[in-house]
């Protein structure tokens, strides 16, 4: 589907709605060319200058007139350019017809003053959004400066870019590790909490598997490089964090939609304050109503609600990656808090999928010996949890010396050949399939073993849930209307696991394609205006994840197939994640609604207090400049989420 295809977009979500409806994103850009903060402050202190200097107008003027070209030449010359461009109705528009408006009426003071406040807010607000922005982009701490390789006996300093898969890296204590790999000397402690957000360093030995990011604690480790940089789980990460803003929300959309109408329909109306008054209300002053056009004209700025809504998005994303849950957009964030329907995988999402044999039941006049040998020459070849379980039972040295060529059936099994003998072992799909009979249905996980197309028996696996999955699911059942195990595992195992879970809708028996059909029988029985998620270990799930509403990876950071689908990637394997990034969304929409009901509150108060003459040009800063920092503010809650 067309949302996991992710472009590049070096924008912030923030600058991107400013843009479109035409904010003064120029002149925040002259903040920084001009000494920013510095600027201003002489902007101030020329102002009020020109408010304490004795003599008269000829004195205080020229103070007036340097502090507005000071603080406001900026926004006067993007409107300008903007004008020429065609685009008339803008925030620079607003300000430049209400300050000049102002001096044009000698209301000299005022017109500083509304420019000064406004460029001193629109600091404020470029900082708090580079704040919010900031805590999503510290994850860019994780991309490691330089690498130690070996290289002919000696320690060579490089960039990460510049090692090969294969090559040995050295890492020193208190180093990031370069790139992803394999620990083939030393041993100790590294500490991964930039990655997933789990503060306790983990053990680090000979053939431990390492991700680019994490840092030696305690020990020096040497480390075969296993993918390149660009390849690496950290390069995907970073790329995802810093093209997040890409993906807009419909609140976003909403927005940028309500400005582009918004703001010329003020403009307008404005002038209907300034014009019609005096032409139909006797003894109307033409510069009474022009001043409260003026008024009217500095309060209509949208600040509040086209800064507040993105910059909320931004701090609910920035709160989740600080706990470990990388959300690719504010379009997801927002799918998140409107969850109907969460259908799980089961093998590694809800269980360890650490599998082991707990029964062997081999067919009559076959020993148990010899079934394990069978199955231990299928699978000996095969990395699925499954086959390591069988591997293991069989013995590490069993068949080991055997050639055999083996083939895959997605979804069912393997099939192998040695010299004399062709091998199935899989499900009882893959046993039908070539018309193996006797394959009784066992318990929870089988693996059906025949060899030549005779049934040989049956081994029966176990597989544990994870810490924490009951009270998740738990907390979860109050979150979201309808809990769902979508598994290829047998039906008996999948029941099992959802009957521990309290799970009551369960599916098992499915290939990818299953899944995928299963899902979309789901979604088309969820409410219109409600989405179905699904979480998976993100490999062999990659085609239902891409195709829900949602996809969610789970404990899959160092899977390219997991980061590539998924729209979430929870860097722990911890059920409780999805519930804390719930949890988070939905917190994250409230503040959002709660900012556009307060900006459109007290800006439609002090319109009306302006239009009635009851309200000044200070009393308009406050409905624009003073309602967008409130808004801003509370835009920023979520990035101090803390999981519970």
């Amino acid at each position: 589907m067309s949302a996991h295809t992710h472009h590049a977009h070096q924008e912030t979500a923030a600058c991107d709605s400013c843009r479109a409806c035409a904010c003064a994103h120029g002149a925040k850009a002259g903040h920084s060319s001009f000494g920013g903060w510095k600027k201003l402050a002489l902007a101030a202190v020329l102002f009020a200058a020109g408010l304490l200097a004795p003599g008269g107008l000829w004195v205080k003027l020229p103070l007036y007139l340097a502090a507005y070209v000071l603080c406001g030449g900026e926004i006067l010359l993007t409107s300008l350019r903007n004008l020429r461009a065609g685009e008339v109705f803008d925030e620079n528009f607003l300000m430049t017809a209400a300050t000049l408006g102002a001096f044009l009426i000698g209301e000299y003071p005022e017109g500083v003053a509304v420019m000064l406040f406004y460029q001193t807010g629109e600091m404020l607000q470029e900082y708090a959004a580079g704040k919010s922005r900031r805590s999503i982009v510290k994850l860019m701490d994780l991309r490691p400066d330089f690498a130690r390789v070996l290289r002919g006996g000696k320690e060579e300093k490089v960039n990460p870019q510049e090692v090969k898969v294969g090559e040995i890296t050295r890492v020193r204590p208190g180093e990031r590790i370069a790139l992803d790999g394999v620990i083939t000397g030393g041993e100790g402690r590294i500490d991964a909490s930039a990655l997933t957000g789990e503060s306790r360093p983990v053990r680090a030995e000979i053939g431990r598997e390492v991700l680019a990011g994490c840092i030696s604690v305690d020990g020096v480790l040497e480390i075969r490089t296993q993918k390149t940089y660009e390849n690496s789980a950290v390069a995907k990460i970073l790329e995802l964090a810093e093209n997040a803003a890409g993906k807009k929300s419909s609140a976003e959309k909403f927005i940028t939609r309500f400005a582009r109408v918004y703001t010329p329909a003020v403009v307008f109306a404005a002038a209907a304050v300034a014009v019609l008054p005096p032409l139909l209300i006797a003894d109307a002053s033409f510069k009474t109503w022009f001043y409260r056009a003026l008024i009217f004209l500095v309060i209509s700025c949208p600040c509040a609600l086209v800064l507040s809504v993105p910059l909320g998005f931004f701090g609910g994303i920035g709160g989740a990656a600080k706990n470990g849950i990388l959300i690719k957009g504010g379009s997801y964030l927002e799918l998140l808090s409107r969850l109907h329907t969460l259908a799980f995988d089961k093998t590694g999402t809800l269980t360890r999928g650490v599998f082991e044999v707990t029964d062997v039941f081999p067919a009559p006049d076959v020993s148990k010996e010899e079934l394990l040998r069978l199955a231990a020459l299928a699978e000996r070849h095969s990395n699925h949890p499954i086959a390591k379980a069988v591997l293991k039972a069989a013995g590490a040295d069993n068949a080991k010396n055997a050639r055999v060529s083996v083939r895959e059936a997605a979804g069912e099994g393997v099939e192998a050949e040695t010299e004399n003998t062709r091998i199935l072992a899989g499900n009882e799909r893959l046993m039908r399939r070539f018309n193996v009979r006797g394959a009784e249905p066992g318990r929870g996980t089988c693996v059906y073993i025949a060899a030549n197309g005779v049934f040989k028996g049956r081994l029966e696996l176990g597989d544990k849930l994870k810490p924490g999955a009951k009270a998740a699911i738990k907390e979860l059942g109050g979150l979201v209307k309808r809990l769902v195990i979508l598994s290829g595992d047998s039906v008996s195992a999948v029941e099992k696991t959802a009957h521990e879970l309290g799970v009551t809708q369960a599916y098992g028996g499915l290939l990818p394609a299953g899944k995928v059909e299963t899902l979309e029988k789901l979604m088309s029985e969820t409410p219109q205006g409600s989405a179905t998620a699904f979480v998976g270990d993100g490999i062999n799930d990659a085609p239902v994840l891409a195709r829900a509403d949602l996809g969610i990876a789970m404990g899959a950071l160092g899977s390219d197939a997991a980061i590539e689908a998924a729209d979430v990637v929870l860097m722990t394997d911890e059920p409780k994640k999805i519930a804390a990034a719930v949890r988070l969304s939905q917190k994250t929409l409230r503040v959002i609604k709660q900012n556009i009901a307060l900006a459109l509150v007290i800006k439609a108060a002090v319109l009306t207090l302006g239009v009635m003459g009851l309200a000044n040009m200070w009393g308009a800063v406050f409905a624009d400049v003073g309602v967008s920092l409130l808004a801003v503010a509370n835009s920023l809650r979520p990035l101090y989420f803390k999981e519970i």
